[in-house]
């Protein structure tokens, strides 16, 4: 950008600007610029190079004056292209009616916006109830910062048509975010099937309400632009008509939860739980709710339990990060804990962690380790709520699902079962789209055991169902080590690994992939390829091939049973490469021995692979 493009884009940046403290900060940057500082005029430029881009996962990004950070002014125009994607995509729907009249007076519009304790959050969900109350929208804003999966389920609730969600997840403490679900008339209306209704939005309707978003802003820095009636204000108050949503929406989330369980046949609720909230907003909802289930013995890690935006005792809030956990497993040596449970800030994701008595030591378990444990838990119980895999008709079978990056253990223990299983893209926005599904996840420890009143990973319900798992265990006389070695037995072992590359720049991403389509390996680690699968023209096995699930990711396949999958990165700067190895176990009756030599040759096996696509990616 030319230094006077430049300066006339900053200075109406500023003019549209209506946070003090951002508009500050250009001010003062400008000026010294235009003053001749290079410094200034170069974080400008760097400033002002793009703009935040909005896809799957909404946006997500540091908090920061300008289009490539996080602040009022783009949530605003979010919010407004938002809208008016909505409203054109209802008006153009209502003509198609079979029956005019019926839909001569338009519906309510309603939008449910949540937020978490994250800096701005409040805010960022203000200024999106104003911009859709404003439009006349019937606007439902919860009066207090709560976990995501909350948001999820009022957006089913409320028939609303857009659900939004102010959060950054397990992101540091400098970022925040913005999620956005479709539902109600909307959804029904792009996916007639009514799979989608309640989820996160996918391919192509996220680059449709990106380019409403853009033209937005176009008209915003258009030559004619009239001047902008813009009040800076440090306050962004709650707009007059907007219907909080008040503690009742927890309570009646707690109710739902609760039926889950099964009392009759596991009633055991001798467990000590540790808890960590890790500064996020799960901690009261799921420690009241282990409580309402008769979980009496519940410790929290009191040093993490209330939001704190600024995470002072995890600087990158994820419980699967190095050391993230540390103090909920020093409590739990304390206590003689059975269980740690932990959730990332925004609550929709579950780590836990148990000990190992042949190791003697804690150990926390992966994401395909608790996703297997549920899994195999669910298929002793059945579906947990008699709605999940139901039809039309009320007849079709329940189906578990993973992410197609997650092990593939969960869809062999299904064969073993005679239960179906499918595979999707990765993120829960495909895997709440699933039919029939009953229990869903995906490696990167999110967890779904309620798909029929939330249509996203939850954390929450899925803490609780957990620890019933656990104290069943308990009180047969085993545990969560013993319970991985008996699906081992019945299905397997397979064991799952990551190599991760690191690029300089998002625009990087592609030119791996792109050299592995150029110079496909023929085999990997010294097993053969067998199978090559490319998500840009190839289905998933059981899927069909669209628009919206193509994807820029390549599957291997080997002689030896081996998996490799590379992908790049939605988020962040590296291209994830995932490992998968299996090895056959003697059946039901392999004991421990026979179990922990597969093992061995599955461990020694994934660390040739991990050497070999370290090479290969380098």
């Amino acid at each position: 950008m030319s230094d006077a493009a430049l300066v006339k884009t900053v200075r109406r940046w500023i003019e549209l600007d209506p946070d003090p403290s951002t508009r500050s900060v250009l001010e003062d940057l400008l000026h010294r610029a235009e003053s001749g500082d290079a410094e200034a005029e170069d974080q400008l430029q760097r400033l002002f190079s793009g703009r935040l881009s909005f896809g799957t996962a909404g946006l997500r990004a540091e908090l920061g004056a300008g289009p490539l950070r996080m602040n009022r002014l783009v949530v605003r125009q979010t919010a407004a292209g938002l809208l008016k994607y909505a409203e054109q995509t209802l008006d153009a729907a209502r003509p198609q009616a079979d029956n005019p009249q019926d839909v001569s007076t338009p519906a309510a519009r309603r939008i449910v916006i949540g937020f978490d304790a994250r800096h701005q959050s409040d805010e960022f969900a203000a200024e999106t109830a104003q911009i859709f109350s404003d439009a006349g929208w019937e606007v439902h804003l919860f009066e207090r910062p709560g976990p995501t999966p909350l948001l999820a389920r009022q957006v089913l609730v409320q028939d609303a048509e857009v659900g939004v969600m102010v959060t950054a997840s397990h992101n540091p403490p400098q970022d925040n975010g913005y999620k956005v679900y479709l539902g109600g008339e909307l959804s029904r209306h792009l996916e007639p099937d009514g799979l989608g209704v309640g989820a996160q939005i996918v391919a192509p309707v996220d680059q449709e309400i990106a380019a409403t978003i853009a033209a937005i802003v176009e008209q915003d820095f258009a030559e004619d632009a009239p001047a902008p009636a813009v009040q800076p204000a440090s306050e962004v108050p709650v707009p007059a008509g907007v219907q909080l949503i008040d503690d009742s929406a927890r309570a009646s989330y707690e109710t739902e939860a609760l039926e889950l369980l099964d009392a009759e046949r596991f009633p055991h609720r001798d467990l000590t739980v540790v808890y960590t909230a890790m500064h996020g907003v799960g901690g009261e909802m799921v420690t009241s709710l282990l409580k309402a289930a008769g979980f009496t013995t519940v410790i929290p890690v009191a040093e993490q339990f209330e939001p704190d935006p600024d995470f002072p005792t995890a600087d990158f809030p994820n419980p699967e990060e190095p050391g993230a956990l540390d103090l909920g497993l020093k409590a739990a040596a304390e206590h003689g804990a059975d269980l740690v449970l932990a959730n990332d800030p925004d609550a929709d994701r579950l780590s836990a962690s148990v000990f190992d008595p042949h190791e003697q030591q804690w150990r926390q378990l992966s994401g395909d380790e608790i996703g297997a444990l549920l899994g195999r838990h669910l298929l002793d119980r059945g579906p947990l709520r008699p709605q999940a895999g139901a039809g039309a008709e009320g007849s079709a079978a329940p189906v578990l699902a993973n992410s197609v990056v997650s092990s593939r253990l969960l869809e062999r223990l299904c064969a073993v079962r005679g239960v179906g299983h499918a595979a999707t893209l990765t993120g829960f926005k495909w895997l709440a789209r699933v039919e029939n599904m009953s229990f869903g996840y995906e490696e990167a420890i999110g967890f779904n055991v309620d798909p029929v009143n939330v249509k996203d990973k939850d954390g929450v319900s899925a803490a609780l169902i957990f620890a019933e798992l656990a104290a069943d265990l308990k009180a047969r006389g085993t545990d969560a080590i013993e319970a991985l070695d008996e699906i081992a037995a019945e299905a397997g072992v397979f064991l799952t690994g990551q190599v991760t590359v690191r690029v300089n720049d998002l625009s990087e991403l592609g030119a791996v992939t792109a050299a592995l389509r150029e110079d496909p390996p023929a085999e990997i680690a010294g097993s053969p390829v067998t199978e090559a699968l490319d998500l840009t023209r190839d289905p998933l096995p059981g899927a069909e091939l669209s628009e919206a699930t193509k994807t820029d990711a390549l599957i291997y396949l080997t002689q030896a049973g081996d998996r490799v999958i590379v992908r790049p990165s939605g988020t962040e700067p590296k291209v994830k490469c995932y490992l998968e190895t299996v090895d056959d176990t003697a059946g039901d009756d392999a004991d421990r021995a026979a179990i922990a030599q597969a093992r061995g040759r599955a461990a020694e096996r994934l660390e040739q692979l991990r050497e070999a696509m370290t090479a290969l990616l380098s």
